[in-house]
């Protein structure tokens, strides 16, 4: 193949100049080439040099010039496709005509008049087309010189998360400005909407803004539907005609709001913040976002903005923050102060940074959770607050019961008296002992809810995760992923559902780090020798936190297996469901079975026990017959077990026994065996042997089996077949090793007081040749992957079943 213009050879493979990637192989670059991006900028580049030969550069015109006035005066060159002002001073414009040679003919013309006087006619400037590189924001984490002075100046770790709050907070000249620009739009939208309303809501009001944080504003076109019907039903019948009916004609005649989709709203509202608000620039439409919005920044007041059509449960969800605020004055500062640690650890805030982050607006559900599960609780359910609404508060947005006291004085005062120091080393403890991937943390229960509520079809699901709801709302389940946070009031909305298991991975860890930190007497105590200490050494930047703690720093030869129930098949969704609280044991088994079949049937390992197997197949059939048992059970004892106690995540309910001779009999008669071999399975033991480097090489053999075959490449553990013939293929041609490699690997499960896992723990037993610690770090991702891919199909499953 011969090298395209844009790529260069390298010592390591090839770089391609325009989409600035290293490749490593020929093949690798075939598919660059032939790649999404790769087409897409070479039309780009293509359309932008079009664009230059066709353009010229135009300056000496008086500022108040319009587009219009230019693109008639050049039209005598040949036909004007489009004219690009400067936004800023008026001083210059780009003319781009149809075709060069229009451009050509305007710049042979050595004299132009327009106006009375003479414009400056040159080409337009030809520009490298180069990639905008994102790279990495120049201040991931927040300088906090000045702050971290303050802090070491206060006297406890209560009066430094005040400061905190000071130092960040919107001041009120800012929200004045906020204000002001509010009521300009609110000008200027009433000419084109009549009767809307823009509606200020998230961080700018809901008292957690910080400086230079988004405006956030809904416009609420109901008036306006209203108005606009009796307007044309007026017109109709000849009736009322008013001047404003008349208005309405000429200003919304060429839209019906009641039939126009929210992106045709959108442009609409884009073109009004374009032409008719002074100092607005930067207006950007995303129609097909989740939530379509138009997004604007205004050059005076230095600010951005988003404009969104169809938002009232936002507006609600702000409304409810100001309520937690006001209920209970420690809310603010540990906010600010979580939300700074997420931050400076790399956990929250800047979208640029290291993957998908957690938002401000879930790390701020967290804190709220965290302190309805406190022992007294500071804030109540959203449930509990429902209850203290009055009539007129009642509040149903899009079906969504959003009812809650407009007054902090509505709710009674928290009877939990800890300080700010003390909530604060609570959270990192309530957190670090989370689990996340078999967890839903919901608000409106004030509790955690079990994953296997959410693990059946659709109908179900729902039917399970509103049952405390007077009528279901929709047919849709949350999306789950590694870390599950339901919307107060959306309750088929994870906030969370962006992260990946990295990001949930670095949260939990950060907790656990920052837990230990707060139990240090740097974090209580003040120093007396002037060193940092408090909040100043937990808002530390990984790099500059010091060392991990030894359990982290040494190596140990473990692989995990996380559960994650989004990649799971229906059939085993549906199995895990119905083992409810035993889940664990049923799952467990499964993958066991599947990690046997990467040993065994994929890596052509040697089982060095005869019985291993079918001990196995008998624990997981156990499992089975146990975790239906327990569905009947819960069928039975729904009513009398209730909610699930309030306290630690995953913290089990005590067994009780004087319930009544009903719940005692169900209660007795299947608990003990469950609890013994479903939710705390036994450990599992393998003793394994090899005889060939069947983890050498693997890629070079998988790409030259791919090239013979019609399957798609997939990555590394992708596919069953595929790794199979590449262990065959490598059996087949490798030599063996010099003698022979055995390992020993114990499983266990582990959960409820941290994420649920699957942890594999190996022992080489005879290796020697040395060659076993290759061998691990070649399963460290392969045997995690691979069992995914067995899970992931239901025929697997089934088969392993």
């Amino acid at each position: 193949m011969e090298l395209d213009k844009d790529i260069q050879t390298t010592q390591r493979g090839f770089h391609c100049s325009l989409c600035n990637v290293n490749i490593p192989n020929r093949p690798s670059l075939e598919d660059h080439v032939k790649g999404k991006k790769h087409q897409h900028l070479k039309r780009l580049r293509a359309q932008r040099k079009a664009q230059e030969e066709n353009s010229v550069f135009v300056s000496g015109f008086k500022p108040d010039t319009s587009q219009t006035d230019l693109k008639e005066y050049f039209a005598q060159f040949g036909p004007v496709s489009d004219v690009i002002m400067d936004k800023d001073k008026g001083v210059y414009a780009i003319v781009e005509f149809s075709e060069p040679q229009n451009a050509q003919t305007a710049l042979a013309q050595l004299q132009h008049q327009f106006n009375g006087l003479q414009l400056r006619v040159k080409p337009r400037e030809r520009k490298n087309f180069k990639l905008a590189s994102r790279g990495k924001p120049k201040h991931t984490q927040i300088s906090l010189d000045k702050l971290n002075f303050e802090l070491c100046k206060a006297t406890s770790v209560n009066e430094q998360m005040q400061k905190v709050v000071e130092n960040f907070e919107l001041g009120d000249n800012e929200k004045k400005v906020r204000d002001l620009l509010v009521q300009l739009l609110q000008e200027v939208f009433t000419e084109f909407f009549p009767d809307c309303q823009i509606v200020p809501f998230g961080s700018s009001v809901n008292t957690f803004g910080i400086h230079s944080c988004d405006l956030d504003l809904f416009l609420d076109l109901e008036n306006t539907k209203a108005f606009q019907a009796h307007a044309k039903s007026s017109g109709s019948t000849g009736e009322n005609q008013s001047e404003d009916c008349h208005s309405e004609d000429s200003i919304l005649s060429d839209i019906d709001l009641s039939t126009a989709t929210p992106t045709e709203i959108l442009e609409l509202v884009a073109t009004i913040l374009r032409k008719c608000v002074p100092g607005v620039h930067k207006v950007q439409t995303l129609g097909t976002a989740r939530l379509p919005v138009v997004k604007f920044s205004h050059r005076e007041l230095n600010l951005q903005g988003d404009i969104t059509i169809n938002n009232r449960l936002a507006v609600r969800n702000t409304r409810f923050l100001q309520l937690c605020s006001g209920i209970d004055s420690r809310l603010r500062p540990l906010v600010y102060t979580i939300r700074l640690w997420a931050k400076q650890k790399q956990l929250a805030g800047n979208l640029s940074g290291p993957g998908p982050l957690l938002n401000n607006y879930a790390l701020t559900l967290l804190v709220i959770f965290y302190l309805q599960n406190r022992d007294p609780v500071v804030l109540p359910s959203v449930n509990q607050l429902k209850n203290m609404a009055c009539e007129e508060e009642e509040c149903v947005i899009e079906d969504w019961d959003c009812t809650f006291p407009c007054q902090p004085f509505s709710v009674p005062p928290s009877k939990n008296t800890e300080d700010l120091g003390t909530l604060l080393f609570e959270f990192f403890t309530f957190y670090s002992k989370f689990d996340f991937p078999a967890s839903l943390v919901s608000l409106r229960d004030g509790r955690v809810l079990p994953i296997t509520d959410f693990l059946r079809s659709d109908e179900k699901a729902v039917n399970a995760a509103e049952a405390s709801s007077p009528k279901p709302k929709r047919s849709l389940t949350p999306k789950l992923g590694p870390m599950n946070v339901l919307d107060p009031f959306e309750q088929n909305h994870n906030v969370a559902g962006n992260l990946n298991e990295r990001t949930q991975k670095n949260f939990k860890r950060e907790c656990c780090e920052a837990e230990k930190y707060c139990r240090s007497l740097q974090y209580q105590r003040k120093s007396a020798k002037g060193k940092s200490w408090g909040l100043v050494r937990l808002f530390a930047p990984p790099s500059e936190a010091g060392p991990r703690s030894k359990v982290e720093t040494e190596k140990v030869m473990e692989v995990s297996i996380p559960f994650k129930a989004a990649v799971l098949p229906e059939h085993l969704r549906a199995q895990l469901a119905s083992a409810g609280k035993g889940f664990r044991g049923l799952w467990f088994a499964k993958v066991c079975s599947a990690v046997q079949m990467v040993f065994e049937e994929i890596l052509k390992c040697s089982p060095s026990e005869e019985t291993q197997t079918s001990d196995l197949c008998q624990s997981q059939d156990k499992a089975e017959r146990d975790g239906n048992e327990m569905e009947v059970n819960n069928n039975q004892s729904a009513e009398d077990t209730g909610p699930q106690a309030k306290g630690e995540a995953g913290k089990k309910r005590p067994l009780i026994t004087e319930e009544g001779p009903s719940t005692s009999t169900v209660t007795q008669a299947k608990r003990p065996r469950l609890d013994e071999d479903v939710k705390h399975p036994k450990p599992v033991h393998w003793t394994w042997t090899q005889r060939n480097y069947v983890w050498a090489g693997r890629r070079k053999v998988r790409r030259d089996l791919l090239k013979t075959s019609d399957e798609t490449s997939k990555p590394e553990g992708g596919c069953i077949d595929i790794e199979s013939r590449v262990t065959q293929s490598i059996l087949e041609k490798e030599e063996k090793l010099q003698d022979l490699l055995e390992f020993q690997v114990d499983a266990e499960v582990v959960g409820g007081n941290e994420s649920t896992k699957v942890v594999l723990c190996f022992h080489p037993s005879h290796d020697t040749a040395g060659v076993f610690q290759d061998f691990f770090h070649f399963l460290e991702s392969f045997l995690p992957k691979m069992a995914e891919t067995i899970l992931g199909r239901a025929e697997d499953v089934t088969e392993m079943s």
